[in-house]
């Protein structure tokens, strides 16, 4: 590489495994690959995508749910949204869409001084092409149960193809791997959003391909939340947000209990390993990144924003966890509810007791980095949902700006409003360079 360095600075170099990043020349002057990072950058002037009845501007972000950097430029960085924005409606399970026909999308962003600017979007499409929207699944397809309806309250009908997109993964052919809420799904696109295979616990999707069916017992909208890609290119490895409802919600109540998924992407095999997280009361883990083919690092979280003064953020935190010599808990009959231990499920064991009375070995954890001790002045944010390591001991770590709406509490949208600076939430990138290097 012809990287150009400070007088003074030491570079470290890393290099391309199967066309992967794994770590670019970096130097104790914040840089990679020439390229100086700051402490954050901010979404520049998102502009208004819908308007709710009562007024509120419902804008054009959304971006932020995971966050994948570019693999030969590393002032850009590709970030996901959801399903769209969204709030509570008065029926029952009802779900209001603030834009009804919102395309799930990836954008493409540029860091320019201390913003980034969107320089593409790229819809995500079936198949056939057509652009999939953030609906919920139909019944036995990937149904939470909502009813969509549209800022009108007409009800809008499920889509089998609506995708509430979370997890994503960049491909060093340009295409991308997306995780979600609803089905799960496992989705593959071209490097233009068209879909290339869809692998569900149902069979529904195209290719064939299916993952274990006791994944179809996610939490509504805490379903695969993160996704990430071993660095030797082999092997998709999905963690779900919550405890599975596995076999009900009374009976996981209190569970710590998470799983790991991980798919050969040539054979379509599988594993599924424990990830135990620090307190059932927390909203869960957000986002996954690989470090290397068995350490990874994960996002978990509360939903406080950080610097409230009526309720002030408690937990984020990142954490290094490995595979190595943790228990494969896959069930060989991919029966409904998976492997059972002693008549339960492993959701129901719960904690680090009941699956060390079952035999069951979860995954190793260490903290990595807090959020709410180690950023300053304050992190603002309530959903810190996007991580990525860059080079040796960097973090890029993404929010999700829920379009600048929250749910009103009156069947409808306000602005979110983050409590510690009174601007509205937008999207940004924090740049965290760790003490140690993880890789």
């Amino acid at each position: 590489m012809n990287v150009k360095l400070p007088p003074l600075s030491r570079a470290v170099c890393g290099v391309f495994i199967s066309g992967l990043l794994l770590a670019g020349c970096q130097d104790e002057l914040n840089q990679i690959d020439g390229f100086t990072y700051p402490a954050f950058v901010e979404a520049s002037n998102p502009k208004t995508l819908s308007t709710a009845p009562n007024g509120t501007t419902i804008y054009n972000g959304g971006y932020g749910s995971s966050i994948a950097p570019s693999l030969n430029d590393p002032s850009v960085f590709y970030l996901l949204t959801d399903r769209g924005p969204n709030a509570a409606g008065v029926q029952a399970n009802s779900i209001i869409f603030g834009k009804a026909d919102f395309t799930p999308q990836i954008g493409k962003f540029r860091i320019v001084g201390d913003q980034i600017v969107l320089e593409e979007t790229i819809l995500l499409k079936n198949a056939s092409g057509q652009l999939l929207t953030g609906l919920p699944n139909p019944v036995g397809q990937g149904n939470t149960g909502e009813i969509a309806i549209d800022l009108n309250g007409k009800t809008i009908s499920p889509d089998p193809d609506g995708i509430d997109s979370e997890g994503l993964v960049l491909m060093p052919d340009g295409s991308f791997w997306i995780s979600d809420e609803y089905g799960p799904h496992l989705v593959h696109v071209d490097p233009a959003g068209k879909t290339i295979e869809r692998v569900n616990p149902f069979g529904t999707g195209t290719g064939g391909r299916i993952i274990p069916k006791v994944f179809a017992r996610r939490r509504p909208n805490r379903g695969m939340e993160g996704l990430t890609i071993t660095p030797d290119g082999k092997t998709l490895v999905g963690l779900m947000q919550s405890p599975l409802y596995n076999p009900s919600s009374a009976a996981v109540t209190n569970s710590t209990v998470l799983r790991i998924l991980t798919f050969e992407i040539a054979t379509g095999a599988t594993k599924q390993y424990v990830y135990l997280m620090e307190d059932p009361g927390l909203t869960g883990c957000s986002e996954i990144a690989a470090i290397t083919n068995t350490t990874f690092l994960t996002l978990e979280r509360d939903g406080d924003y950080g610097g409230n003064p009526a309720k002030p953020a408690k937990f984020k935190r990142v954490y290094k966890f490995d595979l190595a010599g943790a228990t494969d808990i896959s069930d060989s009959f991919n029966g409904d509810g998976g492997k059972l231990y002693n008549g339960m499920t492993v959701d129901q064991l719960k904690d680090k007791a009941g699956l060390t009375a079952a035999g069951i070995v979860p995954v190793s954890k260490t903290l990595v980095f807090d959020l709410i001790t180690d950023i300053s002045p304050v992190y603002p944010h309530d959903k810190a949902e996007g991580i990525a390591l860059i080079g040796r001991n960097r973090l890029a770590i993404s929010n999700d700006d829920d379009f600048g709406v929250l749910d009103d509490g009156k069947n409808g949208f306000t602005t979110k409003l983050l409590p510690a600076t009174g601007q509205v939430d937008k999207n940004r990138i924090y740049f965290v360079t760790l003490k140690s290097a993880l890789r």
